[in-house]
């Protein structure tokens, strides 16, 4: 045995339990990053991860469905950390912030991305999907705590008006991949805030609760930043229909 084989084994062998399944995660991760799930075997994942096809059943004995369900559960643990975001500042830099780290995630993952998202997938279970619906809730919880709404807490109105800006994020980010990453990351992620503004806005005028948490959240911005920017486009825009007033 050479040197170079000994120090392998070595390093094979210092490996604990929790570190070799995160190693397994590790190379699985990155092989449905940029496939399909159905396009990718174990002995992919063996080979990626530089170990034996046997290795890999005796940590996911359910085979590649396990595998997969593992995989996506760290996945989605990573997506639901991209919503945390200190609860201080301009809403509309909260997020900013949330959403570049968002669309760096979507930007690396790209195909997986698209294949965890759309569905369909040979290995889609009700356990995926609902790791996948947990995502989406769990951005959405993110965000309502940002618009820090009194007892009993958000009503439907708003619940319902941040889901669908989550569900306009996930679209978006899709259509982004499928245009080949255009426009660029930073332009998108403005415009998403635009689309948070304008629907916060929208639901104001009929909500009396949307109402008070976006003037709550109004009153933390500044002229420079998104929503002056966002009220000074509109603007000219609206006042060529004053008709409707």
């Amino acid at each position: 045995m050479t040197v170079r084989a000994v120090r392998t084994v070595r390093a094979y062998r210092r490996l604990s339990v929790e570190e070799r399944r995160a190693q397994l995660l590790d190379a699985a991760l990155s092989l449905f990053a940029h496939r399909a799930p159905e396009e990718i075997s174990l002995d992919d994942v063996a080979e990626a991860a530089g170990v034996s096809r046997p290795l890999v059943y005796r940590y996911f004995p359910g085979g590649k469905q396990q595998l997969y369900e593992a995989a996506l559960r760290s996945a989605a643990d990573v997506l639901e950390l991209c919503f945390a975001e200190p609860r201080t500042g301009p809403l509309t830099g909260r997020l900013s912030r949330v959403l570049d780290r968002y669309l760096a995630f979507v930007d690396e993952h790209d195909a997986g991305f698209a294949a965890l998202l759309q569905g369909g997938s040979v290995v889609e279970t009700s356990r995926t999907t609902a790791t996948v619906d947990g995502i989406r809730r769990a951005a959405a919880e993110q965000i309502l705590l940002h618009l820090e709404v009194p007892a009993p807490g958000p009503g439907p109105r708003l619940r319902m008006m941040v889901r669908t800006w989550i569900t306009a994020v996930e679209a978006a980010s899709l259509i982004w991949l499928d245009e080949g990453k255009q426009p660029d990351a930073g332009t998108l992620r403005d415009w998403l805030v635009d689309q948070f503004i304008a629907l916060l806005t929208a639901t104001a005028a009929t909500d009396p609760e949307t109402a008070s948490a976006a003037r709550a959240a109004l009153t933390l911005e500044h002229a420079d930043g998104p929503a002056g920017l966002l009220a000074r486009r509109v603007i000219p825009v609206v006042s060529e229909a004053a008709h409707l007033l």
